[in-house]
């Protein structure tokens, strides 16, 4: 059904397109850049404003808009067919030999589009091969390779793509639009007869996403004494701390672990380790930090803040007498006194029977966890909109991984984390330190999270094939700097319809990063932006 959706949006779209072929839109000697930035400026914060019109619909009397869904569609590829022999999606631990495709500067994950071009007499012979096998028709694997010094490496993680698309041209190549289905890894590999590289690969089992388990919270009374910060009341909660007997806890864990499904327990278990691990590499116990997740109520904290005042007494020292490890300890109960007094307790009283606070199984909730990704992706890049998918983490965590604009490599580590919400936490932390792209080579900075100009509906990242049959995944920008032009403009197969392009070379280091793309004419905006190979951004985003 959703195939059909898909399949059906995508004739739509073509319509469009013959229909704006219709309307013969003049084209144009790319003018000369502008100097001014203001005009620009002004530019762009009208193109932001109605990002998502139809290329046929005027900004002005006569202006047009770039149409996003235009440049998702690879129309550059020419007129392709639909397969007919798709494969069903696997189950996890299936093992399978398909050809390989060994792209450099390219990830690819699950429902992301790969658009290809297949020159070479092997890996015509690999296309062919893949529509034809009977154990998995129109499935190829896709694996990243990269550069360590003068050799090649190839990552152990890579995705099945179906071949949704195909077109044979006259001179025997294939125009080839695919599609991500399941992740794999890479068991063996090796070159068939036919000279395509071929591979063993051993389908991922993905995890269910996980919920808060459901009898975590309000199993227990409410605990009056913490709102009441006196000194009595706060002995009186940390004696009943030391008293509680071990094996009443281990009772009472036991009977929380019982009420819970697999998936509820495989989140508690996550969490514990993950705390436990936490508290087993700390090698001061003594000093309790009230940040980086920590329970500020714990009974080593209660503790520690209900004997401040003996110690004050004891000591009969002013604080610039005392040592670091007590200066240490005084400005961590004062913290946490003031904490106590400016933190409504209300959410800490959603006391569990289980092990750890609710907090503690919030941080490994699927759900809650995709809720925030989508709320920062809404606040950092904006499109496309992560509504329609936010109740389903699976797919989220995987189409966020495809479209951030981060280093292949980043982006090859979130392919290889397994666990949904291991992988929203990772994303969520990328989002939140994404603030500046530079190049890979010198560490010039060239564009600026606010730069960001997304051209195409399926978001800031995406990947496009050239005639040579070589894969590039940029993103894109309607300001970049340090960056110099190079070479002449040409107008012959480009991405986005309408726009002629020129290649774009770092200042500092002269390494090629992209392309400036330039509207072929004065009616279609915006007038120009910029696009930059993933592969050559560095790691570091700040």
């Amino acid at each position: 059904m959703d195939d059909d959706r898909i399949l059906e949006r995508e004739r739509l779209q073509m319509e469009q397109i013959r229909e704006l072929d219709f309307e013969e839109l003049q084209v144009e000697e790319v003018d000369d850049f502008r100097d001014s930035e203001d005009d620009d400026d002004d530019e762009l914060a009208a193109f932001r404003a109605i990002s998502h019109t139809r290329l046929s619909d005027n900004i002005g009397t006569d202006e047009h808009i770039f149409n996003p869904d235009v440049a998702s569609l690879h129309t550059y590829l020419g007129e392709v067919e639909d397969t007919q022999n798709r494969t069903a999606f696997l189950d996890g631990g299936t093992v399978l030999k398909i050809p390989l495709f060994y792209l450099e500067g390219v990830v690819l994950f699950p429902e992301s589009t790969l658009p290809l071009r297949i020159i070479q007499s092997s890996f015509l012979a690999a296309i062919e091969r893949a529509l034809n096998q009977i154990n998995a028709p129109c499935t190829i694997g896709v694996i990243r390779v990269y550069r360590e010094g003068n050799q090649f490496k190839y990552a152990s993680v890579g995705t099945t793509a179906e071949i949704r698309q195909y077109r044979r041209l006259s001179d025997g190549s294939f125009n080839v639009i695919t599609r991500g289905k399941q992740r794999f890894l890479l068991k063996r590999r090796w070159t068939d007869v036919e000279g395509f590289p071929c591979g063993e690969v051993h389908i991922v089992e993905e995890d269910v996403p996980l919920r808060t388990p459901r009898d975590a919270f309000g199993k227990l009374v409410p605990i009056s004494n913490l709102r009441a910060p006196s000194h009595s009341s706060t002995m009186a909660l940390s004696a009943s701390f030391r008293d509680t007997d071990e094996m009443s806890v281990a009772s009472s864990e036991e009977s929380f672990e019982s009420a819970l499904s697999p998936s509820e327990k495989r989140l508690h278990y996550s969490a514990v380790d993950s705390i436990m691990d936490d508290w087993t590499s700390s090698d001061d116990d003594e000093v309790v930090s009230t940040s980086g997740g920590s329970n500020p109520f714990s009974s080593r904290s209660v503790r520690c803040l209900a004997s401040r005042q003996d110690d004050e007494r004891e000591d009969g020292r002013s604080a610039e007498s005392k040592t670091p490890v007590s200066k240490g300890k005084c400005q961590m109960q004062n913290r946490l006194t003031s904490f106590r007094k400016n933190t409504d307790l209300n959410r800490f009283r959603m006391a569990p029977r289980a092990f750890w606070p609710f907090w503690v199984y919030r941080m490994y909730d699927s759900y809650h966890l995709a809720q925030r990704a989508a709320d920062l992706w809404k606040q950092i890049v904006g499109v496309p909109n992560m509504e329609a998918i936010v109740d389903k983490p699976d797919i989220l965590s995987f189409f966020i991984a495809s479209k951030i604009p981060v280093s292949e490599s980043i982006r090859q580590e979130l392919l290889e984390i397994d666990g949904v919400s291991y992988r929203l936490q990772r994303e969520i932390e990328l989002l939140e330190s994404f603030d500046r792209v530079r190049c890979k080579h010198c560490q010039s900075v060239i564009a600026r999270r606010s730069d960001m100009s997304v051209m195409s509906s399926d978001g800031p990242l995406g990947a496009y094939v050239n005639p040579h049959g070589y894969v590039h995944e940029i993103m894109t920008f309607y300001k970049v700097n340090d960056v110099a032009i190079s070479g002449r403009t040409v107008k012959e197969d480009s991405w986005f319809p309408g726009y002629a392009w020129t290649i774009a070379n770092c200042a500092t280091c002269e390494t090629q990063l992209g392309w400036l793309f330039t509207a072929t004419s004065k009616k279609l905006k915006p007038s120009s932006f910029w696009a930059v190979r993933s592969s050559q951004v560095a790691d570091d985003m700040r």
